[in-house]
């Protein structure tokens, strides 16, 4: 029985652990592309799920810097009715900013909403959460990561 089990190649599930993990960094440009569509690929890398040997309950995602945040895009009239809202914690204290406020003031801000969004609520996500970088223009100084230019 057990020559039989020898005999056989069986597929092993690979299994990392925390110290076996190399981040590595992409660079991606978010001119003209959609909202959406930016961010769930975003997530997919921020958790790891692009990598074969993904482990879900250790940190093996990648780190991704974003390029030209300001001219990223929104289908339909959410540029008009798409709203962001906060609570400071006080009676009478929710804050609504729209979409095109936010496009002018703080446009890193929409794109890391919608990444948000598509993790997990956990420890895990704080941490992947950490390793997305957001920059207004193509200018950015992230040069010692050495980052892998990718196109989505």
């Amino acid at each position: 029985m057990t020559e039989q089990k020898e005999k056989a190649n069986f597929q092993k599930t690979t299994i990392l652990k925390e110290q076996e993990v190399v981040h590595s960094w992409f660079l991606l440009d978010a001119s003209g592309k959609t909202l959406g569509r930016l961010a769930s690929e975003v997530a997919k890398i921020l958790r790891g799920k692009h990598r074969p040997n993904y482990t879900p309950h250790v940190d093996c995602g990648d780190g991704v810097i974003i390029l030209n945040v300001e001219k990223i895009v929104v289908t339909g009239n959410k540029e008009a009715q798409k709203v962001y809202r906060s609570h400071t914690g006080y009676i009478g204290g929710l804050r609504e900013i729209g979409y095109r406020t936010m496009q002018e003031k703080r446009p890193g801000d929409i794109i890391e909403h919608a990444v948000k969004g598509m993790l997990p609520r956990n420890r895990l996500s704080r941490r992947q959460m950490k390793r997305l970088r957001l920059f207004v223009g193509t200018e950015h100084d992230m040069q010692a990561q050495q980052p892998i230019t990718v196109n989505i």
